[in-house]
C-alpha cells in the first residue's frame, strides 16, 4: 500500500437554495483546513445525505482503501452523512486506514474519545434534522392532497390538464376530453356485463379499431388499471359507503359526495400496500374535476374487479362454501383449508403461515372447517331472516317521484349514524356509571334508528331491480336445502369478508 499524502476535501449539496451553501464555497472552506498542502475534491451535486450512493463519495473512500487519503476535510458534519449508520461504518474504514476526520466549522479530534463521543452525537442530530424534513415534506404534500391541488404524474386517460385556482393557489385540474372519454364509457359499460372478460373487451377494441388516443396498445392490464381508477367515477354516497367498508381514510364528509365530483385516490401513510384490491388506509379525497362514469357503472366494475368473480367461477377451491370469504386478521391473506387425518378432517389455515419464509404466524387459534361453517350456516340463515318481512307488491315498482334523492338522504343519514355509533363506543374506555348509562341509551335510539333506514334502503334497491324480493324470500325458505354451489352464492352476495384472528372473529356484511 502507498504511503498517503493527500487530504481529501469533500463537499455535498442536495439541491440549490439562496439560503444554501454552493459546493465550491464548502471547497474553499476546507481549503483553508489543508493549510497549503497537497488536496484532492470531491463533491457531489444534487444527492441526499440519507445514505452514501453518491459517485463523489464513493471515489472518496475508493482512495482511502487504497492508501492515498490521510485526512478527510469537510465544511459541516451533515454534508458528509445523515445516517447513523453510514456515519458509523464511515468512521470504521477512517479508523482502519488511520484517517483524521476534520469539520472546517465544527471542531473534531477524531483522537480523543470525548472528541468520537461528541461526533457521534452530531450526528444522531443530524439523522434526526433529515428526518424532520421529510416528515415536514410529507406532511405538506399530504395536506395539498387533502385540498384537492394536482400533485403531477400521468395524466389519466380521458382527461387533459387545465389551470385553475384552489383556496387562491395557481394549480391544475383535469378536464374531460371527449374522444377518450367516450372509448372509457364503452370499456365500463362492457366489463359491467359480466359476460365480457377483459381479453373480450381488448379484442372488441382491436377489432373495431378503436385505437388507444396517445398511441399505446390495449392491454388487460392497463383496461384493469382504469377500471380501478376512481379519478372517472360521478361519486354518490354509495361511493362513499363503497370506501368506507373497504376501511379507507376518507378526507371528505358524506354530504359532499353530491355525484358530480370525481375521487383522487392516494396511498397514504398506510404501510400495508400489498394488494391493488386492498384499499384499507388508502386516502380518498373528492377532486375538483367532474367525474364521467355513473356510480353504478363504476362500483359494478370495482366490485367484479375487487371479488375477481370471472376467476373465482372455475379456479375456486370445492373444499368449502366459504372458501374465498375467510381472512387472517393479523396478515389480512386468505385462509385455506387444510386435510388432516383427525376427526375434524378440515381446518381452515393462513395462506401465508408455515414453510417458504412466509412470515405470518397464523391466526393465532385453530379453526376447523366444520365448526365455522357451522357458524356460519347460522348466521347467514339469521341475516336472511332480517329481509323476510319484505314483501313483493304493487308499491315496490311504482314511478319514481323523488325517491331517488330520498334513498340519497336516507344513505347519508345512515353514514352519520354508523359514525355517531363509533365515536359513542371509543369513549366507553374509563367511562363513569352516568356516562355508560348515557352512551349505552344513546346508542340504543340511534341503532334502532340504524336497523329502519337499512331496511328502507334494501326495500328500495330490490325494487330497483327486477326480481330482487323475490330473490331473497326464496332465498329464506331454501337456505337449509341449497346444494353447494347456492350457498357459495348466497355467501358471495351478503358476506363481504370473515376475518379472523387470535380467537376473534369479525363478519363485514355487503347488506
Amino acid at each position: 500500500m502507498c504511503k498517503a499524502f493527500y487530504n481529501a476535501l469533500y463537499a455535498r449539496q442536495s439541491i440549490e437554495k439562496k439560503d444554501s451553501i454552493s459546493v465550491e464555497s464548502q471547497i474553499e472552506y476546507c481549503r483553508y483546513e489543508t493549510r497549503g498542502e497537497a488536496c484532492l475534491e470531491y463533491t457531489d451535486k444534487g444527492f441526499s445525505g440519507k445514505n452514501t450512493n453518491r459517485p463523489g463519495f464513493e471515489n472518496m473512500m475508493n482512495d482511502i482503501r487504497a492508501g492515498k487519503i490521510r485526512r478527510v476535510i469537510v465544511y459541516k458534519l451533515d454534508r458528509i452523512s445523515r445516517s447513523i449508520l453510514d456515519f458509523a461504518n464511515m468512521m470504521e474504514i477512517f479508523q482502519k486506514y488511520h484517517v483524521e476526520f476534520v469539520s472546517s466549522t465544527e471542531k473534531f479530534d477524531t483522537s480523543t474519545p470525548i472528541g468520537r463521543a461528541m461526533l457521534h452525537i452530531c450526528i444522531v442530530f443530524a439523522q434526526l434534522e433529515r428526518e424532520t424534513i421529510q416528515k415536514r415534506v410529507t406532511d405538506a404534500y399530504y395536506a395539498r392532497c387533502k385540498r384537492g391541488f394536482y400533485m403531477g404524474g400521468r395524466v389519466p386517460y380521458g382527461y387533459r390538464l387545465t389551470s385553475t385556482v384552489i383556496d387562491n393557489i395557481r394549480t391544475s385540474m383535469y378536464e374531460e376530453v371527449p374522444a377518450e372519454s367516450e372509448q372509457l364509457k364503452l370499456i365500463y359499460s362492457m366489463y359491467a356485463d359480466s359476460e365480457n372478460s377483459l381479453g373480450d373487451i381488448v379484442r372488441y377494441l382491436e377489432e373495431h379499431r378503436m385505437k388507444n388516443l396517445r398511441g399505446v396498445n390495449w392491454n388487460t392490464a392497463r383496461i384493469s388499471e382504469m377500471l380501478r381508477n376512481p379519478v372517472y367515477v360521478k361519486a354518490d354516497i354509495d361511493v362513499y359507503r363503497f370506501f368506507q367498508n373497504q376501511g379507507a381514510n376518507i378526507y371528505n364528509p358524506a354530504g359532499d359526495f353530491t355525484g358530480y365530483n370525481a375521487c383522487y385516490l392516494y396511498k397514504g401513510t398506510a404501510s400495508n400496500t400489498r394488494k391493488q384490491c386492498d384499499l384499507s388506509g388508502k386516502e380518498i379525497v373528492l377532486a375538483p374535476h367532474k367525474g364521467f362514469i355513473s356510480s353504478k357503472t363504476w362500483l359494478a366494475c370495482r366490485h367484479r374487479s375487487l371479488n375477481n368473480r370471472q376467476s373465482t367461477k372455475t379456479c375456486r377451491p370445492k373444499n368449502s362454501w366459504l372458501a374465498g370469504k375467510v381472512k387472517c386478521g393479523n396478515c389480512g391473506y386468505a385462509l385455506i383449508i387444510r386435510k388432516a387425518g383427525t376427526k375434524w378432517g378440515r381446518y381452515f389455515v393462513c395462506s401465508q403461515s408455515g414453510s417458504c419464509g412466509r412470515s405470518c404466524t397464523g391466526a393465532g387459534c385453530t379453526i376447523y372447517a366444520d365448526v365455522l361453517e357451522e357458524y356460519m350456516f347460522h348466521a347467514v340463515k339469521e341475516r336472511l331472516s332480517e329481509f323476510s318481512v319484505l314483501k313483493e307488491g304493487a308499491d315496490c315498482f311504482q314511478a319514481d317521484t323523488g325517491g331517488a334523492q330520498k334513498d340519497i338522504t336516507k344513505k347519508i343519514r345512515l353514514t352519520q349514524i354508523e359514525k355517531e355509533i363509533e365515536e359513542l363506543l371509543s369513549k366507553v374506555s374509563g367511562a363513569g356509571s352516568v356516562l355508560m348509562k348515557y352512551i349505552n341509551e344513546k346508542i340504543s335510539v340511534l341503532d334502532a334508528e340504524r336497523k329502519a333506514l337499512q331496511k328502507e334502503i334494501v326495500t328500495a334497491d330490490a325494487a330497483n331491480t327486477e326480481g330482487g324480493l323475490k330473490k331473497i324470500s326464496d332465498h329464506v325458505k331454501a337456505w337449509e336445502t341449497l346444494p353447494f354451489e347456492g350457498r357459495q352464492a348466497v355467501v358471495d352476495t351478503l358476506v363481504k369478508v370473515i376475518r379472523i384472528a387470535d380467537g376473534s372473529m369479525e363478519i363485514t356484511w355487503n347488506i
